[in-house]
Order: structure tokens, then C-alpha cells, then sequence
């Protein structure tokens, strides 16, 4: 990230080490990850141990320090969406995307993720698909919300 756009985030937080959770969230809005150039020179700005930093980007699950895609699809693994078929979806986009849960296309179009459960039992199984909720997929139904995604993969 630039520093016009690194300062921009931190003033919006007053530079503020206890805003150091929003700061991050906003970092990763942007760049879709952590990078560590971007860590480093937050915690020189704010005065803040990098170790401090980290520690934040590593606890919670919403961060990533490696580079993601520019969509990411999500599938629950929760015990309601598996039995109801989750993993025969994740073999699906394994197979359509040439990826495995946590990995990324080469052209950096697409992340597979799976979480453990996302709270909404009732709509199992449930594919997330940049922050839009598709329940009750099945594979046909699997294809027409990944139909735009995959045009891009042939």
C-alpha cells in the first residue's frame, strides 16, 4: 500500500495505538491481506511493538497475512452443513478451481476458505461467496453462484 493511503488510515483512527484492531481491518479491506511492509511501518508510525501486531493479525481468523484472492468463497463446515453435503461442495470447487481450502488461484481471482461454522444451522449447507450468504447449495446451485468466477478460470 502507498503511504498516502497507509496515513490516510491511521488519521482516520487519530493514530491511535488503541485503534490498532480497526486499523488492521481497514489495511486488509483494502489489500484483501496483511502485508508485512504494511505491519512494519504501522508499528513504527503508532510506536507500537511489531510483536504486538502480529499478535492481533495471527489471533483473529478474519485477518491473513498471505495474499488472497480478489473473491472469497467460503464454505461451513459446521456439523449442520456437513452432514447436509459441505464437503462434497468443497470437493466440487477443488475440482473446478484446481485449489484446496486455504489456497488461491494463480490469478489471484479467487480464495477458498472453510470455517468451522458461520451460525446459520437452518440454511446448511452454506457457501459465502465475498460476504453473500447462498443457502441450501446444492452442486447445480453451487454452479450458477461460481458460474461468473469460473468463466474467468476456462
Amino acid at each position: 500500500m502507498n503511504d498516502a493511503k497507509l496515513n490516510g488510515i491511521l488519521d482516520k483512527h487519530q493514530q491511535d495505538p488503541a485503534a490498532l484492531l480497526a486499523i488492521l481491518m481497514d489495511i486488509q479491506n483494502e489489500e484483501n491481506y496483511l502485508p508485512k511492509d504494511d505491519l512494519k511501518k504501522v508499528a513504527k508510525l503508532l510506536d507500537v511493538p511489531l510483536s504486538k501486531i502480529y499478535t492481533q493479525a495471527t489471533f483473529f481468523s478474519a485477518f491473513s497475512l498471505e495474499p488472497r484472492g480478489k473473491h472469497i468463497c467460503t464454505v461451513c463446515m459446521g456439523t449442520a452443513c456437513h452432514v447436509r453435503g459441505a464437503p462434497k461442495l468443497v470437493e466440487k470447487l477443488e475440482r473446478d478451481f484446481g485449489i484446496a481450502p486455504g489456497e488461491t488461484t494463480k490469478d489471484m481471482n479467487l480464495t477458498l476458505e472453510t470455517v468451522n461454522c458461520v451460525g446459520a444451522c437452518a440454511l446448511g449447507p452454506l457457501v459465502i461467496l465475498d460476504g453473500e450468504y447462498h443457502g441450501n447449495i446444492t452442486s447445480t446451485k453451487l454452479d450458477k453462484v461460481m458460474k461468473p468466477l469460473k468463466k474467468k478460470q476456462d
